[in-house]
């Protein structure tokens, strides 16, 4: 046993090596369970327990959908419950044609490994999810990374690349609500920008569908349709569900089916998911009362929050800029003994320097919760 333990050690002593040195930088992850008011979570219009999903689901059970698709999209995978979602989905936003996709981080994956083309550019905000940056990573198309939030930056780097005498497609990558920092993408003005350099918006909605834009549909809404325009849109976060759904031309989609791997070598999301996401949708377009109760909610925690140094950003998502990893997460243990889920974000989720306690309005709170917390916070502000 001892000779075991001895190679089970060697054998993995790099990592053990690794992970002592996140922790002596306090940056050190584990799982830890739900519990306290929910200011961190994603589940901006406490759809994910309504009593009408939880109908939705019933009733698809009692139709007899089951809960596993068995297999991918293209084998035997493809349930009429996928169509039918994409179907209402594509009239939903007003796109010409809509794909579900497992995960957002799967289909942006996809997106950006698959649609660029070799001699092409890519040119990406510099806050962009990761999972965008997976798929810069295994893209064909060179890349660079824009100052976040600058379109003037994404325009010069256009004019820039031309000018060396570039003739391939040029792909603008750009979220519409940044997930760490609350702030929003003028989306006009990179739409401009594309119809300039005749380049593909790539848009990430990820945090913005469900809470803004007419209906919910997020603050690209204007720009669905578009031939130039490509827009990711999650179904886990206000939608209450998990999933995503790419809104696009139909030779995106059909392209995506062809030669998207994360899409053609992924087992199919469960047929049951996919009529959730179907009532979820119906239930953004017939209670705008969730968005209303939300946005107030957000005014109040801007007006009671800010003078502690959140920041204010007209979003669900309010930061507080720590800077220092353990000060972070010294903040966050306090918040969480005193009954407030609120988690600190640290390199290399956020910049160098910049750790945070990210905190998330939902509906799953009241303006009584967000009072508490200020108490609660001044607290462990010392």
């Amino acid at each position: 046993m001892a000779g075991s333990i001895t190679r089970t050690g060697s054998l993995w002593s790099a990592h053990t090596a690794d992970l002592a040195s996140l922790g002596e930088k306090a940056r050190l992850r584990s799982l830890a369970p739900r519990r306290g008011a929910d200011f961190s979570s994603n589940d901006y219009l406490a759809m994910s327990s309504s009593p009408r999903l939880a109908a939705a689901l019933q009733d698809a059970i009692a139709r007899g959908v089951p809960l596993g698709s068995g297999g991918s999209r293209l084998l035997r995978g493809n349930d009429p419950e996928h169509e039918r979602l994409e179907e209402e989905a594509a009239r939903f936003f007003g796109a010409e044609s809509a794909l579900f996709f497992s995960a957002g981080y799967a289909a942006n994956v996809a997106l950006l490994s698959t649609l660029p083309q070799r001699g092409d550019l890519i040119i990406h905000d510099e806050l962009v999810h990761a999972s965008m940056h997976e798929g810069l990573r295994l893209s064909r198309a060179a890349s660079v990374a824009a100052a976040h939030n600058d379109p003037q930056c994404f325009d010069d780097a256009a004019r820039q690349w031309r000018a060396k005498g570039n003739r391939g497609r040029i792909w603008l990558a750009f979220e519409t609500l940044y997930s760490m920092d609350g702030d929003m993408a003028d989306v006009a003005a990179m739409a401009r920008i594309a119809e300039r350099h005749d380049a593909i918006m790539l848009i990430d909605e990820a945090h913005a569908t469900g809470v803004f834009g007419p209906d919910g549909r997020g603050l690209a809404a204007d720009f669905d349709g578009r031939p130039d325009t490509i827009v990711l849109r999650t179904c886990g976060k206000a939608l209450g569900c998990e999933g995503a759904l790419v809104l696009a031309p139909r030779i995106v989609r059909d392209f995506l089916v062809n030669r998207g791997r994360p899409f053609i070598f992924s087992t199919a999301p469960s047929p049951l998911i996919a009529a959730a996401v179907r009532e979820a949708l119906r239930m953004l377009a017939d209670e705008p009362d969730r968005r209303e109760r939300l946005h107030a909610l957000v005014r109040h925690a801007e007006a009671t929050l800010s003078p502690l140094g959140v920041v204010a950003t007209g979003s669900q998502i309010l930061p507080l800029i720590l800077h220092e990893d353990a000060r972070t997460m010294a903040v966050a243990s306090g918040l969480h003994a005193a009954g407030f889920d609120v988690r600190g974000i640290r390199p290399p989720t956020v910049p160098q320097g910049t750790s945070r306690l990210r905190i998330s309005l939902t509906l799953n709170t009241a303006r009584d919760d967000v009072d508490a917390l200020r108490a609660a916070l001044e607290n462990a502000l010392g």
